[in-house]
């Protein structure tokens, strides 16, 4: 007896998201495989789990990104992307705002939305562990870097 597969009706079309077997499934790339060319924002570690650079995703970045002890990225946004980011493990910060006068401070379990075009830098407040991130961008991992801000124009970070 065949399955009756009329309950599993399918809304809109999926084709463009064929794998070259003609079959469209779940594409699964496997610890290790990951994509590293990624854009860069001044030494954050990023790679890519799922991308235009290795799946057939079209309208998603989503990766790991590690920060060493004390890094701070340069000042950047992420153009018309949409973040959203996951503390693994670590403590983070954001600065953003006029003249980067406001931050955010995050740890294990935060999760955070940073809108479209917003200028900030993003630290790792730890001076002895790593900091790990699990973040997404729609439509694609886009980094604008912009220029920099020192260290002690940055409220709190060199007392942190």
């Amino acid at each position: 007896m065949e399955p009756d597969l009329s309950k599993y009706r399918l809304e809109g079309d999926n084709s463009m998201y064929r794998l070259p077997s003609g079959l469209v499934a779940p594409v699964v790339t496997r610890g290790g495989a990951e994509n590293p060319d990624t854009a860069n924002s001044g030494g954050a570690i990023r790679i890519s789990g799922v991308s235009i650079q290795h799946t057939p995703a079209t309208r998603l970045w989503f990766g790991k990104v590690t920060n060493e002890p004390g890094y701070r990225s340069v000042t950047h946004h992420h153009g018309e992307a949409e973040t959203g980011g996951y503390v693994l493990s670590g403590r983070a910060r954001i600065y953003f705002g006029e003249e980067f006068a406001d931050y955010v401070d995050m740890e294990e379990g935060d999760w955070v939305f940073v809108p479209p075009f917003m200028p900030h830098i993003e630290c790792n407040l730890d001076r002895n562990r790593p900091l790990t991130w699990m973040t997404t961008r729609t439509p694609e991992n886009i980094v604008v870097n912009l220029d920099d801000v020192p260290d002690e124009d940055l409220r709190d970070w060199l007392t942190r």
